[in-house]
């Protein structure tokens, strides 16, 4: 979020936006109102743990409930003026992969499994990034196997990879991991790549099961 906020700054934006399940509301408020800037937040009426909301609120940010799931909020947050910093913007994106960097130096090596949860697919798509480009740089000698994780009522990933849908989307996603209830997430392309690539996989859990 922080390189994010920076661009936005650098571009000369004044508010900055995003649609949330809850952990995005949070940091990007933190960093707006440290960098002086209006945060708007967009996120599905009832469907956000209410410490998500209230570190939000906390920072400053203008808090907005919809009638409606995450992809709505989603599809709301892209028609306003702002600055959006979902995962769809690829500066959001440069900031995530840094977690690989921190994996690698913490471990001394590339861990030979990387498994994550999956709901707009940033982190995984991000993080395979900064994997591809830490080896580049000569600074580890192998790359990871990426293992995303989607629930089962909001899987469009999964069932994508394994050829079960064409479409990506799964029209009322459902599931009691409400951060990863994402019906149409926006980086399902280079999630998929990042599975591929790394040789990896995509799998479907239960509510039970979490």
């Amino acid at each position: 979020m922080t390189v994010g906020i920076a661009w936005a700054k650098k571009l000369g934006a004044t508010t900055v936006a995003c649609a949330s399940t809850g952990n995005t509301s949070a940091s990007l408020a933190a960093y707006a109102g440290r960098a002086g800037m209006r945060a708007i937040v967009l996120i599905p009426s009832g469907n956000v743990a209410m410490g998500k909301i209230a570190q939000a609120i906390v920072h400053g940010a203008k808090v907005i409930q919809i009638d409606g799931n995450f992809d709505d909020a989603m599809r709301l947050v892209q028609q306003t003026d702002a600055y959006l910093l979902n995962s769809i913007n690829p500066f959001r994106l440069e900031g995530q992969k840094t977690l690989a960097f921190e994996v690698c130096e913490t471990l001394g090596r590339a861990p030979d499994t990387l498994i994550l949860p999956m709901g707009n697919a940033g982190n995984i798509s991000a993080i395979w990034k900064g994997f591809k480009e830490w080896k580049a740089a000569g600074k580890i000698s192998t790359l990871p196997k990426m293992i995303g994780v989607q629930a089962a009522g909001a899987n469009p990933i999964v069932r994508t990879f394994r050829g079960q849908s064409n479409s990506c989307t799964v029209a009322k996603p459902d599931t009691v991991a409400t951060a990863i209830r994402i019906g149409a997430p926006v980086n399902w392309t280079k999630a998929i790549a990042a599975i591929r690539e790394s040789g990896g996989d995509a799998v479907t859990v239960t509510d039970r099961e979490i």
